[in-house]
């Protein structure tokens, strides 16, 4: 069985997701281990990016504070290396196309499994044009994780039936961040998911407090918090990891 589908195995998921080197890497280790520790299902780490389109400014700011610290992709490998030797919780990493370009696409996804990260989610790559990834990918045993948005449409049951480790789906229009209500009809969007496909769907962007996570924990297999988590890290710097450690656990309470 794959790392990603034990995440879901007999269980709603819970995602937490960090962006790396935010304060600094140090800090984004324990972090991760603190999510394990209070029940997370699956860890989403995310590799920063000078233009990440996908976010809102509070995740575009964790990358810049990232980057401005001096992160860079080889430094996250290596504190990827050092959290596999304390835990097997499922990892993937969130980044952008540029990153993987520019370190070289072979060379990153190898270094992926060598390392031991699950899977891929990459915003910016449409559906279309997946196909260059996702070669080099299902060499090294890699998931390349789609995303289904509300306005995919008649393109749900395609994007499904090739899906693999699990499908994000993305809430509400628009880039990440917290929101005060969720007004897409997820339950029509995600029984279109299932009758093409099998995997698991998890459901991010917007989804911040207990009660919008059981909300969406009833027609989903999993729920994804980012911006929510980030705030408490950009908050508490150095001591978040205690903070976002009560996080998780009062948000996999509900689920």
């Amino acid at each position: 069985m794959s790392n990603i589908k034990k995440a879901f195995e007999n269980k709603k998921a819970f995602i937490p997701f960090i962006t790396c080197g935010d304060p600094d890497l140090e800090t984004t280790a324990e972090l991760v281990k603190e999510a394990a520790k209070n029940g997370a299902a699956l860890i989403e780490l995310g590799i920063p990016f000078s233009d990440p389109t996908a976010e809102g400014p509070v995740i575009q700011e964790a990358s810049l504070r990232a980057l401005n610290a001096g992160t860079t992709t080889d430094k996250i490998f290596d504190m990827v290396r050092r959290i596999r030797e304390k835990t097997d919780i499922p990892m993937v990493f969130m980044t952008y196309a540029n990153v993987i370009y520019s370190y070289g696409s072979e060379k990153f996804i190898s270094t992926c499994n060598e390392i031991g990260i699950d899977g891929l989610i990459l915003p910016d790559i449409p559906y279309e044009e997946k196909g260059e990834f996702l070669d080099i990918c299902h060499q090294y045993d890699v998931d390349l994780i789609s995303l289904i948005a509300p306005t995919s449409e008649d393109r749900i049951s395609m994007i499904a039936s090739e899906a693999e480790g699990f499908i994000y789906v993305v809430s509400s229009l628009g880039v990440t961040g917290t929101r005060t209500s969720i007004t897409t009809d997820i339950p029509t969007l995600v029984s279109k998911i299932r009758a093409a496909s099998s995997v698991p769907c998890a459901i991010g962007f917007g989804i911040s407090n207990p009660d919008q996570a059981a909300k969406m924990a009833q027609s989903a297999d999993g729920v994804i918090v980012g911006s929510a988590i980030v705030k408490i890290i950009a908050q508490y710097g150095k001591d978040a990891p205690e903070k976002v450690g009560a996080f998780v656990k009062e948000m996999k309470a509900v689920l």
